[in-house]
């Protein structure tokens, strides 16, 4: 063959091989565009292709459609518990009466007869020249009263042996209560030595000793010393 010949037949083997070429190409264009081969799957299937698929338990689920949001319960309120009405103060009884300490008592003793003796033993006096009624006044203050203390409280004393009735209280120049039996006042004597001693009998023909009803006691009276008229 001379050197053309040899020319056309590479040119027309250059042209069998872009022919090839091109149809290789074709083809592969063709078979994606159909879908075939083994391991061919569909890109996307359509909601209702699910559906029908999950109805026959195929492949795929059905899908799961979400609840509406719902809006958040508003909080109960608690009532606030109720406050009973407020009820009226009790009505308070009256105040006791404030005891005494003090105490009267009547009794007798030897050779003196029936004498009135405070809560401690001491004898207990009365003055003639006090004012028994109508109701009751001493006239022992100042000095007097430092000899003879009067007997002073402010409640009447509890008493035993001595009627309660004639038991009360009077009122004082300075102001103090003083205990009397019957209106005639009360009072100790500084000089007696010790309780149950009646030295202040019949002192200055004006004092004795005083019984549980008032009266004075003359039983038993210091030599010089005449009972006074009743």
């Amino acid at each position: 063959m001379d050197e053309e010949d040899m020319s056309v037949i590479r040119r027309n083997r250059i042209a069998i091989g872009l022919a090839a070429g091109l149809a290789v190409v074709l083809g592969l264009g063709v078979w994606s565009a159909t879908g075939s081969g083994t391991n061919s799957k569909p890109v996307a299937q359509t909601e209702t292709d699910l559906g029908v698929l999950g109805d026959y338990g195929d492949v795929g689920q059905p899908p799961v459609l979400q609840e509406p949001a719902q809006a958040p319960e508003a909080p109960v309120q608690q009532q606030a518990p109720e406050v009973p009405a407020a009820q009226p103060p009790a009505a308070q009884p009256p105040a006791a009466a404030p005891v005494s300490t003090l105490k009267l008592v009547g009794k007798p003793v030897d050779k003196m007869g029936l004498v009135v003796q405070d809560g401690d033993g001491r004898t207990l006096y009365r003055f003639d020249k006090d004012t028994p009624k109508p109701e009751g006044k001493s006239n022992c203050n100042n000095q007097c009263a430092v000899t003879w203390p009067p007997l002073i409280s402010e409640t009447i004393p509890q008493v035993e042996g001595v009627d309660a009735k004639l038991v009360s209280l009077i009122t004082r120049a300075d102001g103090k209560k003083q205990v009397a039996i019957d209106g005639w006042a009360l009072y100790t004597y500084s000089q007696d030595p010790k309780p149950g001693a009646w030295k202040g009998q019949g002192v200055g023909g004006t004092w004795y000793v005083i019984q549980p009803d008032g009266k004075r006691n003359v039983e038993c009276l210091p030599p010089g010393v005449t009972a006074p008229a009743a």
